[in-house]
C-alpha cells in the first residue's frame, strides 16, 4: 500500500509540474496558425503520464476487450467530471486485482480517443486562424479600393456602396468568430488536462507488490 502511496505522489508532482509548464509557457506568434496565448503542442506522449510499462499486445478475450472500450468509452467523455468517474475505475482495478497491464489497456484506448480528437481541434484552429487571416486581408483590401476610389475625381458611388456592404459583413463575420477564440484554444488543454488526470487516478489503483 506504501509503495502504491508514494508511486501516486510521485506522478501527481510530476503531473502538476508538466501542466504548469504547459500553461505559463510564452505564446509564440511567428505561428500564423496558431492564434493561441496558450503554447501549441502538436501531440502528447503516454510515455509522460504513466511509470508502468504499457502492454505491448492486445486483449485476447474479447469479453475483456469489450470491457475495456465501454469503460474506456466512458473516461473519454468531456461532459462527465473526472471525479465521476473514480468509482467506475475502481470497480475495474477491483475486477482485475489492480493489474498494471489492465489498467494500462484502459489509458491507451483514453489516450487513442482523447489525443485523436485534441489533434482534430488543434487543427481546426489552424484553420480557423488562417481563414480569420484571410478575412482580415480581404477587408484591408476593401478599404483600401475604397479610399482610392473616395479620392479619385469621379468616384464610383455604386462600386463604394458595394463594398461598403460587403465591409460591414466581413467585419461582423470577423468579429463573430474572434469572439469564439477563447473557447477554441482552451479546448486542447482541458483535453490534456484531462488525460493527465484520468492517468493518475488509474495509476492510483494499481496495486504494487510488497
Amino acid at each position: 500500500m506504501s509503495g502504491r502511496m508514494s508511486r501516486s505522489k510521485s506522478l501527481g508532482v510530476a503531473l502538476s509540474l508538466i501542466l504548469a509548464a504547459g500553461s505559463t509557457h510564452a505564446a509564440d506568434f511567428s505561428d500564423p496558425t496558431w492564434p493561441c496565448i496558450q503554447r501549441k503542442v502538436p501531440s502528447l506522449s503516454v510515455g509522460l503520464m504513466w511509470t508502468h510499462p504499457l502492454p505491448e499486445t492486445p486483449e485476447a478475450d474479447p469479453d475483456l476487450k469489450r470491457e475495456i472500450d465501454r469503460l474506456a468509452a466512458k473516461l473519454a467523455l468531456r461532459r462527465l467530471e473526472v471525479e465521476e468517474l473514480r468509482p467506475d475505475i475502481e470497480k475495474f482495478a477491483t475486477r482485475h486485482d489492480g493489474a498494471p497491464d489492465m489498467l494500462g489497456h484502459v489509458l491507451q484506448r483514453v489516450f487513442t480517443t482523447l489525443s485523436t480528437r485534441r489533434a482534430r481541434v488543434i487543427s481546426g484552429i489552424e484553420e480557423f486562424s488562417l481563414s480569420q487571416i484571410a478575412l482580415s486581408e480581404r477587408i484591408d483590401t476593401a478599404r483600401a479600393e475604397m479610399g482610392t476610389l473616395m479620392n479619385s475625381d469621379s468616384p464610383d458611388f455604386d462600386r463604394v456602396d458595394a463594398l461598403e456592404e460587403q465591409l460591414d459583413w466581413d467585419q461582423v463575420i470577423y468579429t463573430d468568430r474572434q469572439s469564439t477564440i477563447t473557447y477554441l484554444c482552451e479546448t486542447p488543454t482541458l483535453i490534456e488536462k484531462r488525460l493527465y488526470s484520468l492517468a493518475q487516478i488509474l495509476q492510483q489503483q494499481i496495486n504494487e507488490p510488497g
